[in-house]
C-alpha cells in the first residue's frame, strides 16, 4: 500500500478535522502518500483531488467543520456515479479509501467496494451517535455540550418569567442527543423515539398538560421540554398549539438546529477523532477492509460496515429510565 485517500461526507461533525489531521500525520510517519477529495463523494466523482501534508492539517485539530468540505451526493445513488467514483480511484492508483461520516456515507463506501479492489475503512463522524459498533461517534460530545450551554441560557429566562419552553434538538431519528441534553439540563420532560409513540399520543399529551399545570400551580416555576426533531406529529409548532388549545398553556419554542453541528470540538471529540484516525492507518497496514472503527469501553472495535449501517443503536434503557422516578416525582 502506497496511497491513501480520504473524504468527509454527509453532515459535518466537530472533530472531523482532528481525524483528518491524525490520518495525514500517521501516513507521513509511515511513508504513505495521503490525499483528500473535496466536497465528499462529489469531489471523488468529479476528481477534485488535494495532496495532504502535515503543514496543511497540523493546526486543524481545534477547528470545527471540515477542511475537506462536505456535501450530499445524489449521484452516489446511481450506478453511473459509483462507477465514476471508482474510476477516479483507479486513475490516481489509490490503494485505500477512508470515509469519515454517518450511515449514508458508509452506504456509499459499500457501493464503491462492490466495484473496486482497494481497501475501505469507515470512521464514525456524526453528531447523531446512531452508528452500531461504538459508544460515541465523532462530534456527539460537542453537539451535546453546545445544546446544553444553549438550554442553560434558555432556562435562565424561563425561570425569570415562569415560562414553558419547548426546545427541539437534532438527532434525525436517534434520541441520543435528546436524552443526554435533557438529563444534563434537568429538563422536566424529554420526548424522543424511545419513550414516544403515535399510538399513545393523546395519553402522552394529556399527561404532559397535567404535569405542566401542577408545576405552575404548586411551584410557580419554569418547565422545560426537550424534544427530538422528526418526532412530534406536526413538529414543535403542533405541540405548542396543542398545549394552548387543550391546556390553556402558553409556551415558547426554540429550535437549536445547526448550531449543534458547528463550533470547535470539545477535548473528548478531539481525542476520539485522533485515536480513530491513527487506528485507521494502522488497520489499513494490517490489511483490514470494509470495517468501521470505533471505541467501546475504551477498547478499539472493528465492525463490519454492513452491520454498522443496518443494526439499530437505541438509547440505553438505563438512560431512558434515569428520567423517571426521583428526577420527576415532584411533577405528579
Amino acid at each position: 500500500m502506497k496511497k491513501v485517500a480520504l473524504l468527509t461526507s454527509g453532515g459535518d461533525a466537530p472533530g472531523m478535522n482532528a481525524a483528518i489531521r491524525a490520518i495525514v500525520l500517521s501516513c507521513e510517519y509511515k511513508n504513505l502518500s495521503c490525499f483528500g477529495f473535496y466536497h465528499g463523494y462529489n469531489g471523488l466523482i468529479e476528481d477534485h483531488l488535494l495532496p495532504l501534508s502535515s503543514q496543511l492539517v497540523n493546526a486543524e485539530i481545534k477547528n470545527g467543520g471540515t477542511l475537506l468540505k462536505s456535501a450530499r451526493c445524489p449521484a452516489m445513488m446511481t450506478d453511473t456515479g459509483v462507477k465514476q467514483a471508482c474510476n477516479t480511484l483507479l486513475k490516481h492508483e489509490i490503494d485505500a479509501l477512508i470515509v469519515i461520516g454517518g450511515d449514508g456515507s458508509f452506504h456509499g463506501l459499500l457501493a464503491i467496494k462492490a466495484h473496486w479492489h482497494g481497501q475501505v475503512i469507515g470512521l464514525p463522524g456524526t453528531i447523531d451517535n446512531d452508528l452500531y459498533g461504538c459508544d460515541k461517534t465523532i462530534g456527539f460530545a460537542t453537539a451535546v455540550n453546545t445544546a446544553t450551554q444553549a438550554i442553560d441560557k434558555i432556562r435562565d429566562t424561563a425561570n425569570a418569567f415562569d415560562r414553558v419552553f419547548i426546545v427541539e434538538v437534532m438527532g434525525r431519528h436517534s434520541g441520543h442527543i435528546a436524552f443526554q441534553v435533557g438529563l444534563s439540563c434537568g429538563a422536566e420532560s424529554i420526548f424522543s423515539f424511545e419513550n414516544y409513540s403515535n399510538e399513545k399520543h393523546d395519553i402522552i399529551l394529556e399527561d404532559l398538560i397535567e404535569k405542566i399545570q401542577k408545576q405552575q400551580l404548586n411551584r410557580h416555576a419554569s418547565y422545560l421540554i426537550v424534544l427530538a426533531e422528526n418526532l412530534w406529529p406536526g413538529s414543535a409548532n403542533a405541540l405548542q398549539e396543542q398545549l394552548k388549545s387543550q391546556g390553556n398553556i402558553e409556551s415558547a419554542i426554540c429550535i437549536l438546529g445547526h448550531t449543534q453541528r458547528g463550533g470547535d470540538p470539545v477535548p473528548e471529540d478531539r481525542v476520539l477523532a485522533t485515536q480513530l484516525g491513527l487506528k485507521a492507518v494502522d488497520a489499513l497496514i494490517k490489511g483490514e477492509d470494509k470495517v468501521m472503527l470505533g471505541l467501546s469501553a475504551s477498547q478499539l472495535t472493528k465492525t463490519d460496515l454492513n452491520k454498522a449501517v443496518s443494526i439499530n443503536k437505541p438509547v440505553s434503557d438505563e438512560l431512558v429510565n434515569a428520567h423517571k422516578g426521583p428526577l420527576t416525582h415532584y411533577l405528579k
